[in-house]
Formats: C-alpha cells, structure tokens, sequence
C-alpha cells in the first residue's frame, strides 16, 4: 500500500509541477510580448540577444516557473493529504527525502 501510495504522490506532484511552469511559460511568453513588443529570446545565451534582455528573461522566467511549480505542489499535497488523511511520502516528519 506504502509503495501504491508513493507511486500516487509521485504521478500528482509530478503533473502539477509540469501543469503549473507550462502554464507559467505561456502567460510569460504573452506579457512579454505585450509589454515588449516582441518575441521573448528563444534562447538567451544567443550573442544576438543582448545581455540585458537575456539576463531579465531568464531572471523573471526561472524564478516565475518556480513559484509556480512550488504551488502547485503544495496544493497537490494538500489535496493529497485531505484524500488520504496523511502527507504525501517524503512529506512526513521523519522521511528522509
């Protein structure tokens, strides 16, 4: 059951995470347009790209992809937790992670 249990907790944490930076990437790459007037950079380590832009790009999107990912985890915990009635494996006091 304990192994069933892990397998749950890992396929929800798993979707969530991909869900929410996924779902952060669009609405990034949209208010980048729109406040920019332009694509976001492909890629910012591109020499075209300049150094300022690639530095905000990557600044704003790994630390917004993040927050995101973090929520969303925490709220498949909860709901994990008030369908199970414990937290998920690796969640508990005294799982070593």
């Amino acid at each position: 059951m304990a192994s069933d249990s892990s397998k749950v907790w890992t396929v929800m944490s798993l979707v969530a995470g991909l869900g929410a930076a996924a779902l952060t990437r669009k609405l990034l790459d949209r208010s980048w347009k729109v406040a920019a007037g332009k694509n976001p950079p492909e890629n910012p380590a591109d020499p075209d790209v300049s150094i300022g832009e690639a530095v905000l790009w990557a600044s704003v999107t790994g630390a917004a992809v993040a927050l995101a990912r973090m929520v969303a985890q925490r709220r498949a915990a909860s709901y994990y937790t008030r369908s199970t009635g414990h937290l998920p494996p690796g969640l508990r006091k005294g799982d070593e992670a």
